[in-house]
């Protein structure tokens, strides 16, 4: 008789674990069956998929899949965290971002979860001597206050400083960021900055308020402007080293230096890939600060990408920040920015801020995120991905570094093509809805009424391009709005379908979610001729497109189509086109739109 260990869970465990080549076995025999007659790793390989920046993650991790030591939280490299107890004591830093004078957000936002405020003044912001209103009321050895104020930086600063000792709070007192990156605002603009009041006024800090900084590494004008996860990395790093060259050699010590940054990242829906970020970026600066001697934690704060922020079905952005926020708080950042879900459509309302706040508010409150130092820790997939971009983005601020630094690259236009080129696979991928958007690529509801708000400050421009995800299907979309102000109807194409429900519904909801994402409405009811549409689609299986397509096609020409698409691949008399998964859909909604002469 078999002794088993009394572990409380015995069901099955007289049997032995399965290993790593039975399970690429099973693999084998799924891709035969799809045609594909490859053995061994090559059965698990064709299961991977190939990310940016050449990442490529596996159908399966297992304990195999070794990644260097991450350390302990608090402990270089600091890849669990920045300090032993992580976010333990009461959840990350909310940080409310604020761009203009509306009437109690600031008090609103401190008084229902936020914990910090960041506030952008000058140029794209609330006007610098509006400071003073827009903290009125505010407690500021309680709140601290992180700036951004591009050029207009040391006014600005002058402007807290001021009202600080006005209210008076201590020198020591005194917390958050006074936002100077020269380097970030001549990526937004183009115009470069002398660095001289920015050391000025880190030495300032230094030497007078001990829980203020003076620098901010932004590395978000890199991600707005389509660049990938290891590229924003790499950006920030020869930024922070670019900073720390000019402020030792202003006469700060190195240690005074390193203490003077934050760096800025952006989340993004992609949970693994942003928890993999924050914590290759602790990595990475902890190997910078180490060579510079100077060893200490990275401080972070992370903003929900604007780039993900979809202006069609924006309530949809409430997901995508959630998932957004949720990795990083699980990749430890310090403090986080939700931006609300109609930022991508201006000034956000009341309804908005509030949602933005609580999201954090569930994350940390309810949902228990922070109770845990380290989520991710342990995760063999984690740590790979981890190790991946760590190993890409080193390479690609070695490239920088090479090349001249930060300045030198932004200055010759090699950063600009380095990011176009990312962004313009990336836009493949978003035409062929390989990388869909809910709501926009996928699934749109033309009949939802736009969600209208008062226009935001036009921030600082000039330099790197700003990107969204959206843009390609918002611009089609724009002309299909355009032609309903001035017809009273959208451009329509006729879904004609053929044989039993059974046959032709996948292939008449595909081309239905097509169409809708180019403003183009799709009709399914009664004739051709009672359409109102010029274009039609064939809808149905293989099998009854080999009998009937030719037929159907002539019918449609008949009837007075202009244009007919087949809903699949093949080669039949009388079709124009097809439309499949993985087709340029943009390509194909733009000239159906032009066709249609909508313009």
């Amino acid at each position: 008789m078999t002794v088993l260990p009394d572990d409380g869970l015995t069901l099955a465990a007289e049997f032995p674990d399965a290993t790593h080549e039975q399970w690429q076995r099973l693999v084998e025999g799924v891709l035969r069956k799809s045609g594909k007659e490859v053995s061994g790793a090559a059965a698990e390989d064709a299961l991977s998929t190939t990310l940016e920046d050449g990442l490529r993650t596996r159908p399966l991790y297992t304990a195999r899949d070794a990644a260097p030591d991450p350390g302990l939280p608090g402990f270089a490299p600091y890849v669990r965290g920045g300090r032993p107890e992580g976010n333990t004591a009461g959840g990350w830093d909310v940080r409310q971002r604020h761009t203009a004078l509306t009437e109690n957000a600031v008090l609103a936002d401190l008084e229902n979860g936020g914990t910090s405020l960041w506030l952008v003044l000058g140029e794209g912001g609330i006007p610098v001597d509006g400071l003073g209103r827009a903290l009125e009321g505010v407690y500021l050895d309680l709140a601290p206050v992180v700036l951004d104020a591009g050029r207009d930086t040391g006014q600005a600063a002058d402007a807290l400083l001021r009202l600080c000792a006005e209210k008076g709070v201590a020198a020591e007192a005194v917390r958050g960021n006074l936002g100077g990156d020269p380097l970030g605002y001549e990526a937004r603009t183009g115009t470069p900055l002398d660095f001289a009041p920015y050391a000025a006024l880190a030495a300032r800090c230094a030497e007078q308020y001990p829980g203020l900084r003076a620098l901010t590494v932004d590395a978000l004008p890199y991600h707005e402007a389509g660049g990938s996860a290891a590229q924003e990395l790499g950006a920030s790093l020869a930024t922070g080293v670019a900073y720390l060259r000019e402020l030792t050699e202003a006469g700060l010590g190195v240690e005074q230096a390193a203490g003077q940054l934050e760096f800025r990242y952006a989340a993004t829906a992609d949970q693994f890939l942003t928890v993999a970020k924050l914590r290759a970026a602790r990595r990475l600066w902890a190997r910078v600060a180490e060579v510079c001697g100077a060893p200490g934690a990275q401080v972070q704060h992370v903003v929900t990408s604007p780039v993900m922020m979809a202006r069609r079905d924006p309530w949809v952005n409430m997901l995508r920040t959630t998932v957004a926020t949720l990795a990083a708080g699980v990749g430890g950042a310090d403090s986080v920015t939700v931006l609300p879900f109609d930022h991508a459509l201006g000034l956000p309302d009341a309804f908005a801020r509030r949602i933005a706040r609580n999201t954090s508010t569930i994350l940390i409150e309810e949902s228990h995120l922070a109770r845990v130092i380290d989520p991710a820790g342990g995760s063999w997939y984690v740590e790979q991905l981890t190790d991946q971009l760590a190993q890409a983005a080193w390479e690609f601020f070695r490239t920088v570094e090479r090349d001249g630094g930060q300045a030198a690259v932004l200055r010759s236009g090699r950063l600009r093509t380095d990011l176009a080129t990312t962004w313009a696979e990336r836009s493949k991928k978003l035409a062929k809805r390989r990388e869909p958007i809910t709501g926009v690529s996928e699934f749109p509801l033309l009949a939802e009424k736009p969600v209208e708000r008062e226009p935001a400050p036009e921030p600082p421009s000039g330099g790197l391009p700003r990107v969204r995800r959206d843009e390609a299907y918002e611009e089609l979309r724009a002309r299909s709005d355009a032609h309903l102000a001035a017809t009273g109807a959208r451009p329509r194409v006729f879904l004609a379908t053929i044989g039993p429900a059974a046959a032709y519904t996948a292939r008449a909801t595909f081309a239905a979610n097509l169409f809708q994402a180019g403003g183009i409405e799709p009709v399914t009811e009664g004739a051709f001729e009672d359409s109102c549409a010029t274009e039609a689609v064939l809808c149905s299986s293989d099998a009854l497109y080999a009998e009937r397509a030719e037929q159907a096609a002539e019918s449609l020409r008949a009837a007075g189509a202009r244009h007919v698409f087949l809903a699949g691949r093949g080669e039949y008399a009388g079709i124009d086109s097809y439309v499949f998964a993985g087709c340029d859909a943009i390509d194909v909604l733009s000239a159906t739109l032009d066709r249609m002469g909508v313009s």
